[in-house]
């Protein structure tokens, strides 16, 4: 499955629920009907998240050419939801990648240690990060899952942040556009072929495209 596609598919699924029935059609039509415009609403956040996964998918498309396995929109058997990214590094470090579109008009920061977008609390989304991380190393059977959070519009304070959540031995790391590429290369010590590939087929095995 390309990127976005699962969030680009429920914003439809979203207008088209909210317009089921002739009279829903009829407010539809007039541009009227507050479930209607509660819905496109959601919809539309929806159209942003699938827009920032297309653009990470741009992003990372020239780490593929030098060794990494790059996968998206990607689900676990028995589990909802859903892993945008999740990459393996040429020394077989597997890394999971969640891409957020935040407010630009807000920077992104640490406050007292927590993830914060402007005055908006947004640690509860870095921690979430951490427990797909936790969960696809489990299923994959691998020490360690690192876990990154990429940040389309806001800026972020420094373009790099050090998140830490409970239950991981690392940090989560806060990354923008800018500085995405540079800090997943530079973080790359050695070449193992081998055992990349040996990651990439073990990921491959528990983690299929998204339904």
């Amino acid at each position: 499955m390309s990127a976005g596609q699962s969030a680009a598919a429920e914003a439809v699924a979203i207008r088209a629920r909210a317009r089921k029935g002739v009279w829903r059609r009829i407010q539809a039509w007039l541009g009227v009907g507050k479930a209607i415009r509660r819905a496109d609403a959601v919809a539309e956040r929806w159209e942003r998240g699938a827009a920032a996964e297309r653009a990470t998918a741009l992003l990372l498309k020239p780490l593929e050419g030098l060794g990494w396995h790059v996968r998206h929109d990607l689900g676990m058997v028995g589990r909802k939801e859903n892993y945008d990214t999740v990459l393996v590094a040429p020394d077989g470090t597997v890394i999971v990648l969640d891409t957020k579109a935040w407010a630009r008009n807000a920077v992104t920061t640490l406050v007292g240690g927590r993830v914060c977008c402007g005055v908006e609390d947004r640690h509860g989304e870095v921690e979430k990060v951490g427990r797909y991380a936790n969960r696809i190393a489990r299923a994959v059977g691998v020490p360690e899952v690192v876990a990154v959070v990429l940040v389309h519009g806001s800026p972020v304070a420094g373009g790099y942040l050090e998140a830490r959540v409970p239950g991981l031995p690392r940090p989560v790391y806060v990354l923008t556009p800018s500085t995405a590429v540079p800090v997943l290369s530079d973080a790359i010590r050695y070449r193992d072929p081998v055992r990349a590939a040996q990651a990439a087929a073990a990921v491959d095995l528990v983690l299929r495209p998204y339904t």
